[in-house]
């Protein structure tokens, strides 16, 4: 790792005081590319760093290795560790809208588990928490008992380590504990695999797979649909989600246009004119 590098992990760790996990994302992109081409990455330039982030076809990913580029750079920049002010461009990445499944959807899911079984008790009140919280699967998978305060959610090990309470239905809450009550094994998670062990994420994909053809993500997308369709504040749901920005949450306004095309349609008397 070149001193310039090594200064920049140390200022994001200890300055800046970004998560381990994000930390740990920055030096693998750098220190990857450092290694790739054999050189401290102060000394390469724009047409040798595409050179090597062209292997990378999809563009969230190479945007991200892009992100690390840049912040590093900004940050030579700032600490006089370079002369030249160098940004490289972001890849164009097209406007995909959220997949998300109707509520009917997911209830008629719901009813074709088998609940006579633990397994069964699990993939239910898992299908139903992850509906019902709007909850990433990393903070879902983190969940203890005692994170359920009443009919609210403290989710504890939120993305970029930002708390957050979020009121979760009684349901939801009623699924989980009728699964926590067949359970003989318990190691302090609420999400377990049939050996007691703590569920895998790849575990958890499984199971919404199995029933509902989506990853868990897609369940996160459908609550979010489901408040704004309902009303809800574009804010309101920005937090309950934990997004550090609006711009994040304002994926979901193709709803709210949808729901007043529609209602334009029924409603407006000029609308059924035939022109």
């Amino acid at each position: 790792m070149s001193n310039e590098l090594e200064a920049f992990i140390e200022y994001i760790s200890v300055i800046k005081a970004l998560s381990k996990k994000s930390v740990e994302a920055y030096q693998s992109d750098l220190e990857a590319l450092e290694k790739a081409l054999n050189k401290p990455l102060i000394e390469l330039d724009s047409t040798s760093l595409f050179g090597v982030l062209g292997i990378y076809k999809n563009k969230r990913t190479l945007n991200r290795k892009l992100s690390s580029v840049n912040a590093f750079f900004d940050f030579c920049y700032k600490n006089q560790f370079s002369q030249e002010k160098t940004k490289l461009k972001f890849s164009k990445i097209p406007k995909l809208l959220p997949k998300f499944l109707p509520y009917k959807e997911i209830q008629n899911a719901l009813s074709q588990i088998d609940k006579s079984t633990l397994i069964g008790l699990r993939d239910y009140a898992l299908i139903l928490f992850l509906y019902a919280s709007g909850a990433r699967i990393s903070e879902c998978l983190a969940l203890r008992r005692e994170d359920i305060e009443g009919e609210w959610l403290h989710i504890r090990h939120a993305k970029g380590e930002k708390e957050r309470m979020v009121p979760i239905a009684k349901v939801a809450i009623l699924a989980v504990d009728s699964y926590l009550n067949e359970m003989k094994k318990n190691n302090g998670h609420v999400w377990c695999n049939y050996k007691g062990g703590k569920l895998s994420r790849i575990s958890a994909y499984k199971i919404t797979q199995k029933y509902m053809g989506v990853s868990p993500h897609v369940l996160r997308h459908s609550y979010a649909t489901s408040l704004i369709s309902g009303g809800a504040d574009l804010r309101v749901v920005q937090e309950l989600l934990g997004h550090a920005s609006l711009l994040t949450t304002q994926i979901y306004t193709h709803i709210q246009r949808q729901d007043l095309k529609e209602t334009v349609e029924v409603c407006h008397p000029m609308a059924k004119e035939q022109i």
